[in-house]
């Protein structure tokens, strides 16, 4: 049932995902059970060294972006929200939802942890150097660019892919989830994670 859920949201979302730049990769929904694509990577939060290793037993809700982002970052954001928001509190305490910074110039452990925690307490900021986020996003296959902004006061902006990566409690990347997503098919994936164990 829950594989033809899938199908039909991959093709839902095939039509209908995109993101400001063309350079990248249209987002796709895809059951990645034994694909290749994920891995652990330890970066930094407020709270010191971050790890995803830590987070073992738990279904992670990955997200890479920016605090000064304009609209796919709070767009998904709100709807991871309203997603974890259905959980039961039981449930709640096997979710993390983690949002890596792409912009380590600007995003300080600060400016993350206000940003996170306006959307969801689940949530944690993280970053580190340039070379360790594009590691990272190598390993995810997220994708982005610092585009310079003329006669603007933020000088740049940091076109991205919009994905929502789910990580099984086994710490195995299992369903890409493209932006606009209904928070109800991320509810579902979330649950179906939960079940597999």
């Amino acid at each position: 049932m829950f594989r033809k859920f899938l199908i039909l949201l991959a093709l839902i979302m095939s039509v209908s995902s995109t993101w400001s730049a063309k350079r990248v990769e249209q987002d796709r929904v895809l059951d990645l059970h034994g694909d290749q694509l994920g891995g652990d990577f330890t970066l930094q939060s407020s709270q010191g060294e971050f790890s995803l290793q830590q987070l073992r037993g738990k279904v992670v809700l990955l997200f890479f972006g920016y605090t000064k982002c304009p609209d796919v970052c709070p767009s998904s954001l709100a709807l991871l929200s309203q997603a974890l928001n259905e959980l039961s509190d039981e449930e709640l305490q096997q979710v993390q939802g983690v949002f890596i910074s792409v912009d380590p110039k600007r995003d300080t452990f600060q400016a993350l942890d206000e940003y996170v925690s306006y959307f969801h307490p689940n949530l944690i900021g993280i970053t580190g150097s340039e070379s360790e986020i594009a590691n990272v996003a190598k390993l995810y296959g997220a994708q982005y660019v610092e585009v310079k902004l003329e006669a603007s006061a933020f000088a740049y902006a940091v076109d991205h892919s919009a994905t929502t990566y789910l990580i099984s409690p086994q710490g195995e990347l299992r369903f890409l989830l493209p932006h606009q997503t209904p928070s109800v098919m991320i509810l579902e994936a979330i649950r179906y994670l939960l079940a597999e164990g």
